[in-house]
């Protein structure tokens, strides 16, 4: 099984990769490589959040020794078999960069389509009837919608808020995880 790579920036990554890695070891002896990358610089060489990696040991979960925020690049785009934005921003800001590295958009899903959130598109978050397909309607612009998280589609990002949304982004990010393992392995 080829990467999965994962974007988004320090508050929610660690969770998800941790669950991801921890996911895959427990159901099957075939363990998918798990990265993770940003779809902006502006957070580049920085530890995951405080906050993250409270909630992590306070779950058990094993907290990442080397993992440090990142553009994702063209590489990782094309080698990467599923690529899983947290927001509808995150995904229009990813269309352009999935261009230049010349990778296929149908394997861009969003997370909540793997928690029982958002329905499975299964010709990818850009395809007709998709949320950011050309029928949509959705705005093209990098900057809208970029940074919210509150939208039906969206992971919430706790990064402005207390620890308290730390555990709850952790949970969406578990029933994600669960969601994916289970489309994986089917």
């Amino acid at each position: 099984m080829g990467e999965i790579v994962l974007r988004e920036k320090i508050s929610r990554l660690p969770e998800a990769e941790n669950r991801k890695e921890g996911n895959s070891a427990a159901r099957t002896p075939a363990r998918p490589t798990v990265g993770s990358a940003g779809v902006s610089d502006e957070e580049h060489g920085h530890y995951l959040d405080p906050r993250a990696a409270q909630i992590l040991r306070e779950n058990g979960y094993p907290l990442p020794r080397e993992h440090r925020a990142h553009l994702a690049t063209r590489e990782e785009l094309s080698r990467a078999d599923l690529i899983l934005p947290m927001t509808l921003g995150q995904a229009r800001a990813l269309r352009p960069m999935l261009k230049a590295a010349g990778a296929d958009p149908a394997k861009v899903h969003l997370w909540r389509e793997f928690d029982g959130t958002a329905p499975l598109f299964p010709r990818g978050v850009y395809a007709p009837g998709a949320p950011l397909g050309e029928d949509s309607g959705a705005p093209g612009s990098r900057q809208e919608n970029f940074y919210t998280s509150d939208g039906r589609f969206d992971v919430p990002d706790p990064w402005y808020g207390s620890v308290d949304g730390f555990r709850k982004t952790l949970k969406t990010v578990e029933n994600g995880a669960a969601g994916i393992i289970d489309y994986l392995y089917r």
